[in-house]
C-alpha cells in the first residue's frame, strides 16, 4: 500500500477499509452483572443483589480491536490467555464478533483476566478482579514474539496496548519493536507505568497526562506551553520516539511527530463516560499513521473520536459513520 498525502476525508476513510493492525498486549474479559438491591443479608451488613441480566464483553485490549474493526481495517490480536473458562469464553466473543485470532496463544499456566462489575440500578456495587500481573513465562514470552514476527511482515501497523497485565515485558517490546522498524511497519504505544521506558524507538507514543508525570517521574504545569513542551521533548528524548500524541482530557491533546506541534483544544460535548476514550484515540492514531497522515489529521482525527465515543455510556467502540461527518465539519 502506497498511501498519499493528500486524501480527503472520504479517502481516508475509504482507506481505512484497506488495513491490517496488529494489537500486542493485555486482552481480557469484562463481565456485568445487573440486578437490584431490596434488602441487607442476613449473613453479613452487604446488600443482597438479585440478578436481573448478564453480559460479557471484550476488555482490555479488547476493545482497541473493536475500535480498529468499527474503522473498517482488519484487527489482529496477538497475546497470550489461559486454557480455562474464561478464556474460552474470551475466544468466544472474539470469533463472535469475526475479529482474527491468528496471534492468540493460550497457556495451561496462565489465568485469563476477568473483571466482573455487580451493578444494582445504577450504582456498582463491587468489582471482583480475576488476574496475574505476574509477567508471562520466558517460553510463553517466545512464543509470543514468534507469533507477532510472523504477522508483522502482513501487517501496517501494530499498536502496543499495555494494561501492566504482564503480556508485554521489556525484552518482548524491544524484540518485535525493532523487528517492526527493520521492515518499515510503524509501531503505536499506549503505555501503562511499568514497562513506561521500554518503549525505546517506537513511532508514536500516547501516554494522558497521569501517564506522563508518572512515567518521568516529573511535575509539570500542562497550561504552562513551554514547560509543557520542554517535558515532552524530554519523553522524545529519552525513549527516542518519532512521535509523542498526548491526551489531555477537557483540555484536549497535544502532538510532537515529524518536527510539528500542534496543540488541539477539545470539542465541546456533553459527555456521559469517559471509559474507553482512550482506546478509540490509540486505535484512530494507529490507523492515520499507517497511512502516513500529517500530525494533525492524527491528533485532529483522535481528538474528534475520544470525545465521541463519551457521550455514550459505557465502553462502546467508534461510530465510523458519525466520525467521518463530525471530521468533515472540523477537520
Amino acid at each position: 500500500m502506497n498511501p498519499v498525502l493528500d486524501m480527503t476525508i472520504d479517502e481516508l476513510f475509504e482507506q481505512f477499509d484497506k488495513l491490517r493492525v496488529l494489537i500486542i498486549g493485555d486482552v481480557m474479559l469484562d463481565s456485568y452483572v445487573w440486578g437490584r438491591v431490596e434488602r441487607i443479608s442476613p449473613e453479613a451488613p452487604v446488600p443482597v443483589v438479585t440478578v436481573d441480566r448478564r453480559e460479557l464483553r471484550l476488555g482490555g485490549a479488547g476493545n482497541v480491536l473493536l475500535n480498529v474493526q468499527a474503522l473498517g481495517a482488519e484487527a489482529i490480536i496477538c497475546s497470550i490467555i489461559g486454557i480455562d473458562g474464561p478464556g474460552d469464553q474470551l475466544e468466544k466473543e472474539l470469533c463472535d464478533r469475526e475479529l482474527n485470532c491468528d496471534g492468540l496463544i493460550r497457556s495451561a499456566d496462565r489465568i485469563t483476566t476477568i473483571k466482573e462489575r455487580i451493578i444494582a440500578g445504577s450504582q456498582q456495587v463491587v468489582r471482583v478482579d480475576t488476574e496475574t500481573d505476574k509477567y508471562i513465562t520466558s517460553d510463553e514470552r517466545k512464543l509470543l514474539i514468534a507469533k507477532a514476527k510472523e504477522l508483522i511482515p502482513t501487517c501496517h501497523v501494530v499498536i502496543f496496548e499495555d494494561y501492566d497485565k504482564g503480556v508485554l515485558s521489556k525484552e518482548a517490546i524491544a524484540e518485535i519493536t525493532d523487528f517492526a522498524n527493520e521492515r518499515g511497519v510503524p509501531t503505536v504505544v499506549d503505555p501503562k507505568k511499568r514497562n513506561f521506558l521500554s518503549y525505546q524507538n517506537t513511532t508514536l507514543f500516547k501516554p494522558n497526562l497521569k501517564e506522563l508525570r508518572e512515567g518521568l517521574k516529573v511535575e509539570f504545569d500542562v497550561d504552562n506551553a513551554e514547560e509543557f513542551q520542554a517535558v515532552v521533548t524530554q519523553l522524545k528524548e529519552t525513549l527516542n520516539l518519532k512521535g509523542a500524541l498526548i491526551t489531555l482530557s477537557e483540555r484536549g491533546a497535544f502532538i510532537d511527530y515529524n518536527d510539528e506541534k500542534l496543540k488541539l483544544p477539545a470539542h465541546v460535548r456533553k459527555i456521559a463516560d469517559v471509559s474507553g476514550a482512550g482506546d478509540t484515540v490509540i486505535s484512530i492514531a494507529a490507523c492515520c499513521v499507517a497511512l502516513k497522515q500529517p500530525p494533525s489529521i492524527i491528533a485532529g482525527l483522535s481528538n474528534l473520536g475520544g470525545g465521541l465515543v463519551c457521550e455514550s455510556v459505557g465502553v462502546v467502540p467508534i461510530d465510523k459513520a458519525q466520525l467521518k461527518e463530525e471530521a468533515k465539519e472540523n477537520l
